[in-house]
């Protein structure tokens, strides 16, 4: 069984930049297929980054391209996301995504995901 575990979360000012961790447990991420997802209040689930499995492919929401990068670490079998550019409308719930089938490319549905963290909150003042 998989585990998820996200850290990171907090308040910022528009502008500024965090990095959200995800440790896993129970399967290294390379060999899951990983991604970031966001939920606002009041809105639905939205796909924000992702990389498939041995991070063959990457993927990223238009928002957030050139602002957000997802990266691993799989001998301390975390990844990350860095945000930097933070606007308010970043604020969030961040969740950590993955899935243990290989897809050649990163799946933007929550529906392909089969193992959820908790999620940590992101709020980003203006």
């Amino acid at each position: 069984q998989v585990q998820l575990v996200e850290s990171g979360g907090g308040l910022v000012q528009a502008g500024g930049s965090l990095r959200l961790s995800c440790v896993t447990s129970g399967r290294t991420p390379g060999t899951l297929g990983m991604a970031w997802f966001r939920q606002a209040l009041g809105k639905e689930r939205e796909f924000v980054a992702g990389n498939t499995w041995s991070g063959g492919a990457t993927d990223y929401t238009d928002s957030v391209k050139g602002r957000f990068t997802i990266s691993r670490d799989n001998a301390k079998n975390t990844v990350y996301l860095q945000m930097s550019s933070l606007k308010p409308e970043d604020t969030a719930v961040y969740y950590c995504a993955a899935v243990d089938r290989y897809y050649l490319m990163v799946p933007q549905d929550t529906g392909a995901y089969n193992y959820w963290g908790q999620g940590t909150q992101v709020t980003v003042s203006s």
